[in-house]
C-alpha cells in the first residue's frame, strides 16, 4: 500500500536558478552562432568551424537536457528542521495502530475522498480490505496514526470526506499480517483440529460471542428449527449448520457482519464438514513416583465406552464433586462433552490402555470453563494438577482471557490445583456452590515442581 501521505499535496517552490541558467544558455547560443555565421562566410577555414560549432552545439544540448532532468524531478524540500518521520525536532514520531471501518457510496472517487482526508492527517494506510455491499462498500483499514490523534477526530474528518457508520479500535502487531495469510492460517488450524472451527470463526470476525447448539437435548428433544445448508446472515447474527449436528450461532452487536465476511465463515464451516471428525494423536507418556506408567492424550467421542466405565467404576462423591448432583444417562453427558465442537478434552490411561482420568476445557460463549474427573483409585498423585496446567496452556494458546472451575466449597482438591497454577484467582460463592476464575492476561503460568518423569519413547 502507498503510504497516503506521499499524496500530500505540496506546492513546489519556482527554480529561478534554472530559468536563469537557461537564459545564459540561450544568448550563448546566439553569440555563438552569429561568431559561427561570420566565420563561416568570411573566413578560410569554414567547414572545420562549421563542424566544431555542431559538436558543441549537441553537447550543450545534452547537458542541458541532463541538468533539467535532475533539477525538474528533485523532491521538495524539507521544512527547516524536520526529518522524514520525525517530529521536527529530530526524535523519532511516535505512531499508534488503528483498525477502522467505515461506508462509502459506490462511486468515483469516493476512495480518493477517503485517503485525501487520511492525509491531511498524516495517517498511513498499511492495509486495505474492501466488502461490497448492494448500495456500497465497507473499507476496512489497517492505519498508522500519529498517537496524539484521537478516536473522535479520525471519525469526525472521515463523516466530513463521505464515511458513514464508521468504526474504530487500536490494533497491536498482530493485525499487521495481511488477510489471506491469516485466513489461510485460520483453516490449516481448522484442518488438523475440530476443535478449532470455533475458535478459527472468533479469529477470522474480530470480538464475537459464538455459541454451539446441539440439534437434541440431553433428553433427546429437538432444540429448535437447523439453519439451511447455506447458513443464515441477519446483519448481527449469522446461524450457521454445525456438520456434527445442530447450530452455530455467531454475534457481534457492536458491528454488522458483511457478506463477505459471512462467505468466509461458510468457508471454514464448509472445509469442517468436508473433513469429518479429527483429532490430533499425539501423546505424552509420563512416570507417576511410584513408576507407573500414564499416556495424556486427547480425547473424542470414540472414547464414550471407556469414559462411561470410568464413571461406573467412580464413587458417587467423587460423581457429585463434578457434576454437583446424581448423574443419569452418563453417555449422553460424555457424548457432549467429548464432541470437539463444545471444547477440547484430554485423557489419561494407564499401561494397560484403561482410562482413569478426563479433562474439559469446554467453551462457554466468550468465557472458557475447565473441569476434571479423576477416578478415585488415582487421586492424590498429581494427575488432576497436570490435566488443569495442560488444560490452562491449551486456553492461552487459544487466546482466552481466563477460565472458571464450577465445583463445591468442599472441594479442597480443586481449590488446591486451581491454586497451585500461581495465577491471579478470583472466587465467588453462592449456597454452596463455589465458582473459581484464574486471569491468564496478567501473569505467567507457574510449572509446578515435576512430579512426574517424561518417558522416552
Amino acid at each position: 500500500m502507498t503510504d497516503v501521505t506521499s499524496a500530500k499535496s505540496v506546492r513546489r517552490p519556482h527554480h529561478w536558478r534554472r530559468d536563469l541558467v537557461e537564459l545564459a544558455a540561450m544568448f550563448t547560443a546566439v553569440v555563438v552562432a552569429d561568431a559561427v555565421a561570420k566565420l563561416v562566410v568570411h573566413g578560410p577555414d569554414g567547414p572545420v568551424v562549421l563542424v566544431a560549432a555542431a559538436v558543441t552545439l549537441v553537447a550543450t544540448a545534452a547537458f542541458h537536457t541532463w541538468w533539467a532532468r535532475r533539477h525538474s524531478h528533485a523532491p521538495p524540500p524539507e521544512p527547516a528542521g524536520a526529518e522524514p518521520g520525525g517530529a521536527g525536532d529530530g526524535t523519532p514520531r511516535e505512531t499508534v495502530l488503528w483498525r477502522m471501518r467505515t461506508t462509502v457510496q459506490d462511486a468515483p472517487g469516493s476512495l480518493a475522498a477517503l485517503c485525501s482526508a487520511l492525509a491531511a492527517l498524516d495517517v498511513d494506510i498499511l492495509t486495505l480490505q474492501t466488502h461490497p455491499l448492494g448500495d456500497g462498500t465497507v473499507d476496512e483499514f489497517l492505519l498508522r496514526a500519529p498517537a496524539d490523534l484521537d478516536a473522535q477526530r479520525l471519525t469526525r474528518e472521515v463523516a466530513a470526506a463521505g464515511g458513514t457508520s464508521t468504526w474504530t479500535e487500536r490494533a497491536d502487531t498482530h493485525d499487521l499480517v495481511d488477510t489471506p495469510t491469516r485466513v489461510l492460517g485460520l483453516a490449516t488450524r481448522t484442518a488438523l483440529d475440530a476443535a478449532e472451527l470455533p475458535l478459527a470463526l472468533r479469529q477470522l470476525l474480530g470480538r464475537c460471542t459464538i455459541r454451539s447448539r446441539p440439534a437434541q437435548t440431553l433428553g433427546g428433544r429437538p432444540t429448535g428449527p437447523v439453519p439451511p445448508v447455506e447458513g443464515v446472515l441477519e446483519e448481527t447474527l449469522m446461524r450457521l449448520r454445525d456438520p456434527n449436528g445442530g447450530t452455530i450461532t455467531v454475534e457481534r452487536p457492536y458491528l454488522p457482519f458483511t457478506p463477505t465476511e459471512f462467505a468466509r465463515a461458510r468457508a471454514l464451516v464448509e472445509l469442517d464438514a468436508r473433513l469429518g471428525p479429527r483429532v490430533p494423536r499425539s501423546q505424552d507418556v509420563l512416570t507417576l513416583p511410584e513408576g507407573n506408567e500414564i499416556t495424556v492424550r486427547r480425547a473424542d467421542q470414540g472414547d464414550v465406552a471407556q469414559a462411561v466405565a470410568m464413571h461406573e467404576r467412580c464413587s458417587d462423591r467423587t460423581l457429585s464433586l463434578r457434576y454437583h448432583g446424581p448423574v443419569g444417562d452418563a453417555d449422553r453427558y460424555l457424548n457432549h462433552l467429548l464432541s470437539p465442537r463444545y471444547g477440547r478434552t484430554l485423557a489419561v490411561q494407564t499401561a494397560s490402555g484403561r482410562l482413569v482420568a478426563l479433562g474439559h476445557l469446554l467453551w462457554d460463549g466468550d468465557e472458557t470453563e475447565v473441569a476434571l474427573l479423576v477416578e478415585d483409585d488415582w487421586q492424590r498423585r498429581g494427575i488432576g494438577s497436570e490435566l488443569l496446567r495442560r488444560l490452562v496452556a491449551m486456553a492461552r494458546e487459544a487466546g482466552c482471557d481466563s477460565v472458571y472451575a464450577v465445583t463445591q466449597s468442599s472441594n479442597t482438591g480443586m481449590v488446591a490445583a486451581m491454586r497451585g497454577l500461581g495465577l491471579p484467582l478470583d472466587y465467588q460463592i453462592e449456597e454452596g456452590t463455589l465458582v473459581v476464575t484464574a486471569r491468564l492476561d496478567t501473569a505467567q503460568l507457574r510449572r509446578p515442581a515435576p512430579r512426574f518423569e517424561q518417558a522416552e519413547r
